[in-house]
């Protein structure tokens, strides 16, 4: 039998903290929307001690186009998170949007307790959901490994 190697082990603790974050801006993106950069129109004083550097600014094409793509990635990132949200199964849908998407504040135990699951079932539920967003949306951690992991051996000789 031949030998099976994983080259990379996933990082549990930070794979499901990026996924954490990502759902943290999706709702954030959900209830707020998106906040727009403003540009100073009084430059502050400072004394220039050089020569001139004969390079113009553009402060507010700059902050205009920081708006446009900041928007468009934000949105981008909100409807992905939709779609991979939705193809989980109802259970594991459910419990993220009730623990992330729906409302801030919301403690694990009080979903648990809103659907009616032991506090074990809810966690095995939890990280398998919270694995499959982060494979869904690429956010995996891999961690950093000078030798590949062994799962199976060959059998005897």
């Amino acid at each position: 039998m031949a030998q099976i190697q994983f080259p990379f082990e996933i990082d549990r603790e930070a794979t499901r903290a990026a996924v954490e974050e990502r759902l943290e801006s999706a709702r954030i993106y959900k209830q707020v929307g998106f906040f727009r950069r403003e540009m100073k129109t009084t430059p502050a004083w400072e004394p220039r001690e050089h020569g001139a550097t004969n390079v113009v600014g553009k402060p507010a094409e700059e902050i205009a186009v920081q708006n446009v793509d900041a928007e468009e990635r934000m949105r981008l990132q909100y409807e992905q998170v939709e779609r991979a949200v939705e193809r989980l199964g109802r259970m594991e849908r459910r419990l993220i949007e009730l623990r992330y998407l729906d409302d801030e504040g919301v403690f694990d135990y009080q979903v648990s307790g809103e659907m009616h699951l032991s506090e074990r079932k809810y966690y095995r539920i939890k990280s398998s959901a919270l694995y499959k967003l982060a494979f869904a949306l690429r956010l995996e951690v891999y961690v950093d490994q000078e030798e590949p992991t062994t799962i199976a051996t060959g059998g005897g000789a």
